[in-house]
């Protein structure tokens, strides 16, 4: 391959050097480690490839016109991709940031839901007392609230919205309760 005019490396030469490293130093950082950064790699391909050589850009939160911006304070969760945010009419108060939601049979109820109940140390009663910490109830039993597993990690919740521990924390200080939710889209595999 060519190198383009800047010098840099050419569309697919930077990502083969990515992967040599990659492979380089996986005795070094374990397996779990590894996994993680071959995943980057992964996601950082396809961006690159979908793109034609540029990095991929996520489309702005909002930019679907799927959460509504005349609402005031509203929580949007983007089942499709993922993710969620808090805004404020036009404006990015939180987020966007990567979630986990319903698995299959499980799926993550759509539509328009309010903040009903938050337990900042809540226990769940259907499943055995799995701790929930930051919990912020918004549609039956289905919550905003913190996991120790990544988000990408398979294969979803039962129906609550997953957040890490310092994303939970952080929207546990944006919203209150009453806040209006958004949840639309539909997680791939439900």
């Amino acid at each position: 391959m060519s190198a383009p005019a800047d010098g840099g490396p050419g569309k697919g030469e930077g990502l083969l050097q990515l992967t040599r490293v990659l492979r380089a130093g996986v005795p070094r950082v374990g397996v779990l480690r590894a996994g993680v950064l071959l995943a980057a790699a992964a996601v950082t391909a396809a961006g690159i490839v979908a793109t034609g050589g540029a990095p991929a850009q996520a489309a702005a939160p909002g930019a679907s016109g799927r959460c509504p911006t005349a609402m005031g304070r509203i929580a949007c969760v983007d089942l499709t991709h993922q993710r969620m945010w808090v805004q404020d009419g036009r404006k990015l108060l939180f987020g966007p940031v990567p979630v986990r939601t319903g698995r299959r049979g499980y799926a993550t109820r759509t539509g328009l839901w309010h903040v009903y109940w938050r337990d900042r140390h809540h226990l769940s009663s259907l499943y055995g007392g799995v701790a929930m910490p930051y919990s912020q109830f918004f549609s039956g039993g289905e919550a905003f609230h913190a996991v120790q597993e990544p988000m990408s990690a398979p294969p979803g919740s039962h129906g609550c919205v997953n957040l890490s521990s310092w994303d939970a924390r952080r929207l546990w200080g944006v919203l209150r309760l009453h806040d209006p939710v958004e949840v639309f889209g539909r997680k791939p595999g439900t």
